[in-house]
């Protein structure tokens, strides 16, 4: 099996891993959109936009969730991944130094983590998509060269 084979089904795998992700919040938050809503009508510096927000979330997840599964859209879609877990993680961390207590808006189990766990959980993912990143950039330069040698 080649790098860029191997490199490939890695890069395959991540995506699939994100996009279950996705999938799995983006549902959460449409089963219990009312709670969902309520949670972020009580967020610091978002409740003025919590109805678009109620709906524009699991939206931009089940579409960042569909690209990573097609192929031509997976280089696009991890980066939208890694964007959008740093997004999240930057605001928990910043509401985390400014409020005492915040509800978590994520929806089923992960609505069950602490803060610290939310963060390393979302690291996690972020350092996924990352390596899913280097390893675009690896299997690109690998495809360069071997349209050089030919």
């Amino acid at each position: 099996m080649s790098k860029t084979t191997t490199y490939q089904k890695l890069i395959y795998a991540i995506g699939l891993v994100l996009s279950v992700l996705f999938i799995y919040t983006a549902t959460s938050k449409l089963v219990q959109l009312d709670t969902f809503q309520s949670q972020l009508e009580r967020m610091p510096y978002l409740s003025p936009y919590a109805t678009w927000l109620t709906w524009t979330v699991p939206f931009t997840e089940l579409v960042i969730a569909g690209l990573l599964l097609i192929e031509k859209h997976r280089t696009l879609a991890i980066y939208a991944s890694l964007f959008l877990l740093g997004f999240f993680t930057i605001y928990i961390t910043a509401v985390l130094q400014f409020s005492d207590s915040i509800p978590c808006s994520c929806g089923g189990v992960l609505s069950m983590l602490g803060w610290q766990d939310h963060i390393l959980f979302n690291l996690t993912f972020m350092a996924l998509a990352f390596c899913a990143i280097l390893l675009i950039r690896k299997q690109n330069k690998l495809k360069l060269l071997d349209q050089d040698t030919t």
